[in-house]
């Protein structure tokens, strides 16, 4: 790949502007441009305290982690492929099991998730959807759907404070201020309140302590367990997490520490934060059973993350030309290694105790009724499939598919039962077709739509009736650049190359562009041009990263400064 590029990209954020810097404690700052009313309400002088120990505690062994992910990768880049550890066979061949689950943790059938950060969709979570159906658990993000800003994250904690404390509330209002509608949470008919936070490689620019910035992932749970898992403790209910990105058993042991500190730190007796950890990168599918040993205190189960998964299956071999993937809508659990992958987390989450999630139905109601049904039937067949082959629960995205996935887990779970799995099942993903104009065309939508969003402060966006968020933005901008790397030719003989794949931008641009102007022909011309202007700088910035010569492991390592 040649052009104008960036040859050592981090992440999509704009340069960092200069901050001025209020020292909250010995050692610890917090940018005053984010020092807002939320912030001084969250970042009590004790709390402050304890992050500031976490850090200097736990930071150097974070980044020791992440630079192993990074020797990992160049040996993978030089032909090497993810295998079984040496050293966790006697990890696997040990009789052994995780804490008992808790009540509360053993029903879980459907889990609905979202963006903490947005109120109303919060509430929407936690609450009967239009046909009366209930998600079992409800998992409030920091992650993948929301776009890590200071206000976002501040936002974030003010929901789950309210949700935790069964108060909170959202009202809608007119153009003249009038409450339009009011939306709250129903104390007595809630389900499972869980939090996800950032991943290991997410810096928080925000917050630093002695110069270098805080680990995202753990402030996100140290505001999280500070703030709430006591009031939740008192009441009966799991202060529940979900870790997501994990690449390395080492990496569970470090966050498995984190859990044993905060627990310390706020006299709760050990094991009292349970998690569940996302199995989504290709390493950590060859280290489930070592991943689950590391957290086995406080193991509330296991996630097949799919999407993020078939992402790290392109990052992590995107050099090797005989594993080149299809087209990203054409691959679920309908491939050998993905199937391999969710059946051998079913056998190992089950006989050791924990429980076995299934994946996520992504998609958003369509407008018309048979479009509706249509979407419905492929939920629920995707979900039935989940537990036919031994899943406890899934996950979905909006409330609407609720019921329809409820249909398909039958039972409030089934660790009981143990499928059959080989001892080493062949996990490792197969270059394979179909490779098509449409999918690329596909993944080039997918990367103008999402990106609109981010530049918004948006971190999942409803896009042609599916929920796309950061997992979904990063297959089709890894599958791009894999496909122009091993310049490869389509099923309709057509090569994949820059100037093809700039001309697409510029074609589903034009698209995109005609939709809006029917979509709001009764706007008036500003409206119109601002989301055209608004579409044209995401399909710009789009068009840079997934052409980018170096392959970037994650669109963004860092959270934006708050500018003055």
């Amino acid at each position: 790949m040649t052009g104008n590029i960036t040859k050592n990209p981090t992440d999509i954020s704009p340069a960092q502007p200069r901050c001025a810097w209020k020292s909250l404690a010995p050692g610890a700052e917090i940018n005053q441009a984010a020092w807002s009313d939320q912030a001084s309400r969250f970042l009590q002088p004790s709390l402050v305290s304890l992050l500031t120990r976490l850090h200097r505690e736990l930071d150097g062994e974070r980044r020791r982690l992440l630079a192993a992910r990074d020797e990992r990768q160049q040996r993978f880049n030089a032909g090497a492929v993810p295998d079984y550890l040496p050293e966790g066979a006697s990890v696997r061949g040990r009789d052994w099991r995780v804490a008992p689950l808790p009540p509360d943790l053993l029903t879980r059938r459907v889990e609905i998730t979202g963006p903490v950060n947005d109120t109303k969709m919060v509430i929407n979570m936690l609450c009967r959807n239009e046909d009366g159906q209930r998600a079992d658990a409800a998992m409030l993000d920091f992650e993948d759907s929301m776009k890590p800003t200071w206000q976002n994250v501040m936002d974030g904690v003010d929901n789950l404070v309210g949700a935790a404390n069964n108060d909170l509330t959202f009202e809608k209002r007119s153009p003249t201020g009038d409450v339009v509608k009011r939306y709250a949470v129903d104390a007595s008919d809630m389900p499972l309140l869980m939090v996800r936070c950032r991943g290991l490689h997410l810096d928080e620019s925000n917050l630093r302590i002695d110069d270098t910035p805080i680990s995202g992932g753990l402030l996100d749970l140290a505001l999280s367990a500070f703030h709430t898992a006591e009031v939740l403790s008192c009441r009966g209910k799991t202060p529940k997490y979900y870790v997501p990105k994990c690449e390395h058993y080492l990496e569970a042991r470090w966050w498995n520490a984190l859990f044993r500190r905060l627990e310390g730190a706020l006299s709760l007796p050990r094991g009292t934060l349970r998690a569940t950890f996302l199995i989504e990168t290709l390493p950590a599918a060859f280290q489930m059973e070592e991943i689950l040993f590391e957290i086995r205190e406080r193991a509330a189960g296991l996630n097949v993350g799919r999407w993020d998964k078939i992402f790290s299956d392109i990052k992590v071999l995107r050099e090797h030309p005989d594993r080149v993937l299809a087209d990203r809508a054409s691959i679920s659990l309908n491939r050998p290694w993905m199937k391999a992958y969710a059946e051998a987390l079913i056998n190992i989450c089950h006989r050791r105790g924990a429980l076995a999630m299934g994946g996520m139905a992504a998609f958003t109601p369509g407008k018309t009724a048979e479009r509706r049904q249509e979407q419905t039937r492929k939920v629920v067949a995707d979900k039935e499939f989940e537990y036919r082959l031994g899943h406890d629960g899934c996950w979905v995205s909006h409330p609407y598919f609720i019921g329809p996935a409820l249909s398909s887990f039958v039972t409030d779970n089934q660790i009981d039962r143990i499928p059959p799995c080989p001892e080493r099942p062949d996990l490792l993903p197969a270059g394979s077709g179909p490779r098509t104009l449409d999918g690329l065309r596909t993944n080039v939508r997918v990367g103008i739509g999402y990106l609109r969003g981010w530049n918004e402060g948006i971190g999942c966006v409803a896009w042609d009736d599916l929920m796309e968020d950061l997992a979904t933005l990063e297959i089709s901008r890894a599958q791009i650049w894999q496909w122009l790397r091993h310049a490869v030719v389509l099923d309709d003989g057509t090569e994949v190359t820059r100037d093809l794949v700039l001309k697409i931008f510029d074609e589903e641009l034009q698209k995109i562009i005609d939709e809006v102007r029917t979509t709001l022909a009764e706007a008036t011309s500003g409206v119109i041009d601002a989301e055209v202007n608004a579409f044209a700088l995401a399909k710009r910035d789009a068009a840079e990263i997934f052409t980018e010569e170096q392959f970037r492991s994650f669109l963004s390592t860092r959270s934006e400064l708050v500018p003055d």
